[in-house]
């Protein structure tokens, strides 16, 4: 608690308080400095409690100073007065000021202590059950209990909003458990590290080589090092050589633990004929069950004796005055033949004529069809080139919040199956092994599946390379689209994608077209560069709109041309400071109203509402965009491309980050008018072939790139992709497992 202000005083006015996580604004009368103004963490706070407040003075441009909270304690009512106002601010469940009163009418200045230790004699007061007197008794000590862990937790700069999810989490014996084995934190609290787990460990002097603290760093390492690269498993040497340097104890040691875990079910050993493969039992479950799932759809077959899709498709072509190539046909009677169909191709190759013709003709025959992106920007550009209703993959199935990000309650699952008879998957390669679980899982047997998307992009962000796997696994039909129609032939970004895919570089700057290379020498130049296109030079010349048709998209975050440095530069010249417009200082950034902002995690239970409708629903999601209209004391409320509108919370803001610019896997399955991209040299295992080609083939109309042209070119040379370990193509491949 270096540095920090503390005050002792009491709670004059609550400005605002989040139940769910205690997070507070409130005027504070400090003893000795007068009403001061604190902002922080404090669960079930009421005005007129005693207290002592710890933190930080901070400037916040609209409001003013403020002590941002730290730490505080509580200081126990003790006077008769004193414990009538505590009691009387409804901070106890089921005592309100009449009963109060009577509490401190009979027992005086021992209430605090009656309640505590003679609950029953609480019955002696007329209104009050001998039930209502334990519920009492509990409801004051579950108070105490979370305001004892959360004292407990602050040693260990562990905040009172994680305090308050682990009291629910464990309960009453949350201390316990902890004191017995930290490490607890890290694997049953979303949002504690290992690292932070480690710290408590070590500060109540558990040694290196403790047993809970090698088996919880080997589950971590799996899920960091495995999830977060893509993978669904880790090969056992690589696992034990990660594990043993994060930990640093013998490599014994870990193996011992390794095994113990398997024995406990805790982790999945399994074996691909070459190596050991070790995995999280969810992964391990997810690989196994969508492979099955796939097999058991592609087992039915579509084609029924009076059907005939080649003379529906020659029927359809003379109604629309559209002739499908021959791998459009292909992929259109595999759509209503097969159980499960992989279309994919690079831009302008068809897929969208494709899908409406597998659209109309399977409406034809009074099929039920759901059509369904992992994004809902993906959803959307679905709807809208379809003409038809897409929903995203975590709306079609309905979900729920667990509040764990690998444990997530979808409505729709085995027992309640979707009824549609199609269901069509776009954008297919940013789909996890995850949800690919949960959507076939939901799909009713014998329901037709089409997944459509471009293999060549990135993979998903999340563990898995599912599109890929099922393309290699040669296990369903795969309709590769390859001819560049006429139209789109007239389009450099179409023509330079294919390019770029072909390792060819792309041709820039030819007159009247869209696509043009501006050279720059290092990130300064480059960052001015962008700015000045984003903000003059394209709306001057296309009359794009600099907030809603012209996105920045950048290789890395932290460079000076990623996006970080863009983000800062772009909402000076975007969106400046204004005393029109109310901000909020967050971490390091500002949120300012009218600023563009993108959604960084999934929220299964954010709500929102429908601007223009009675229409409510929950769930924003990662890569979601949109634009802050207000900003208040206590919350920011943003409007997303949709025309949904969401407010978070003070404690919810790390959720928003500034999009202006955005990182290219971030970028994925959108589709914007123009695109600016820097290119810049950095790591090859990042700046390869295929992170150029996502991003640029993001853009409808229009594409610059600003920097220099040997990286883009070093970036077209590079088709290194960082291997994903993965066995589901040996589980498709394979009948029993």
């Amino acid at each position: 608690m270096q540095d920090l202000d503390a005050y002792q005083g009491t709670v004059e006015e609550v400005i605002y308080a989040n139940e769910e996580n205690g997070y507070a604004v409130f005027e504070f009368d400090a003893n000795d400095t007068g009403l001061i103004t604190c902002v922080g963490y404090i669960p079930y706070i009421k005005a007129g409690e005693m207290l002592i407040v710890s933190g930080k003075w901070t400037n916040h441009s609209s409001y003013g100073e403020q002590l941002k909270v730290e730490y505080f304690e509580r200081i126990e009512p003790t006077g008769r007065d004193e414990i009538l106002s505590y009691l009387s601010s409804g901070v106890v469940r089921g005592v309100r000021k009449s009963t109060a009163e009577k509490i401190v009418n009979r027992f005086g200045e021992d209430s605090l202590h009656i309640i505590v230790d003679m609950p029953e004699r609480l019955a002696e007061i007329k209104g009050i059950s001998l039930a209502k007197a334990y519920e009492i008794q509990q409801s004051y000590m579950q108070i105490f209990e979370k305001e004892q862990l959360i004292l407990f937790l602050q040693k260990y700069n562990i905040t009172p909003a994680f305090a308050v999810r682990i009291y629910d989490t464990f309960g009453e014996s949350a201390v316990k458990i902890i004191q017995e084995n930290p490490y607890s934190l890290c694997e049953r609290i979303r949002g504690i590290s290992f690292k932070t787990a480690d710290l408590v460990a070590h500060h109540m002097g558990i040694r290196p080589e403790d047993t809970n603290r090698i088996r919880s760093g080997i589950k971590y390492t799996l899920s960091f090092y495995a999830a977060s690269g893509g993978h669904t498993y880790l090969p056992r040497n690589i696992l034990v050589s990660l594990a043993q340097k994060m930990l640093g104890v013998d490599s014994l040691e870990i193996e011992n633990a390794i095994v113990s875990l398997i024995i406990d079910g805790q982790i999945v050993s399994e074996s691909d004929g070459e190596e050991e493969c070790i995995y999280l039992p969810v992964y391990y479950e997810c690989e196994h069950d969508v492979a099955a799932q796939i097999r058991a759809l592609a087992g039915h077959i579509k084609k029924g004796k009076k059907e005939n899709p080649e003379n529906e498709i020659k029927e359809l072509e003379k109604e629309s005055g559209i002739v499908l190539e021959e791998k459009q046909k292909q992929a259109v009677v595999c759509a209503l033949t097969s159980g499960v169909t992989v279309i994919t191709g690079g831009p302008g190759t068809g897929k969208t004529t494709t899908i409406n013709f597998i659209i109309k003709l399977l409406k034809k025959r009074g099929l039920d069809i759901a059509l369904t992106a992992p994004t809902g920007r993906a959803a959307k550009r679905m709807s809208a080139v379809t003409d038809e209703e897409a929903k995203t993959i975590h709306r079609l199935l309905e979900l729920g919040y667990t509040g764990d990000e690998l444990e997530r309650d979808y409505r729709r699952s085995s027992e309640f199956p979707l009824e549609h008879d199609v269901i069509i998957v776009d954008e297919v390669s940013m789909v996890d092994i995850l949800l690919m679980q949960a959507l076939l899982a939901a799909t009713k047997p014998g329901a037709r599946v089409v997944f459509v998307g471009d293999s060549d992009q990135l993979p998903s962000v999340g563990a898995g390379n599912v599109l890929e796997d099922i393309i290699d696994s040669d296990t369903v039909p795969v309709i590769r689209l390859d001819t560049v129609f006429r139209q789109a032939e007239e389009s450099m970004i179409v023509v330079n994608a294919h390019r770029i895919n072909g390792g060819e570089y792309p041709i820039y700057n030819q007159k009247d077209k869209d696509f043009f290379f501006i050279p720059a020498k290092n990130g300064d130049e480059i960052t001015r560069t962008v700015v000045n296109l984003v903000c003059e030079r394209l709306p001057q010349a296309y009359g794009f709109d600099p907030m809603r048709d012209i996105q920045v998209i950048s290789p890395m975050k932290k460079t000076p041309a990623g996006v970080y440095q863009l983000n800062a530069e772009l909402q000076k010249a975007l969106n400046p400071p204004d005393d029109s417009k109310r901000e909020r200082a967050f971490m390091s950034r500002i949120l300012r109203e009218g600023d563009k902002v993108m959604q960084v995690k999934n929220n299964y239970d954010l709500v929102w509402e429908k601007i223009g409708t009675d229409l409510e629903g929950i769930g924003v999601y990662n890569g979601d965009i949109g634009y802050i209209e207000t900003v208040t004391s206590s919350s920011v409320t943003v409007i997303f491309d949709d025309d949904r509108r969401a407010e978070y919370a003070n404690a919810m803001l790390d959720e928003l980050e500034l999009a202006y610019a955005i990182t290219v896997h971030k970028s994925q399955g959108s589709e914007f008018p123009a695109v600016v991209m820097p290119v810049f040299h950095g790591a090859p295992m990042l700046m390869n072939r295929n992170l150029i080609y996502t991003a640029i083939t993001r853009a409808k109309d229009f594409v610059t790139l600003v920097g220099q042209k040997s990286a883009a070119e070093k970036m077209v040379d590079n088709d290194f992709e960082a291997k994903r370990y993965s066995n589901l193509i040996k589980w498709l491949k394979e009948e029993n497992f």
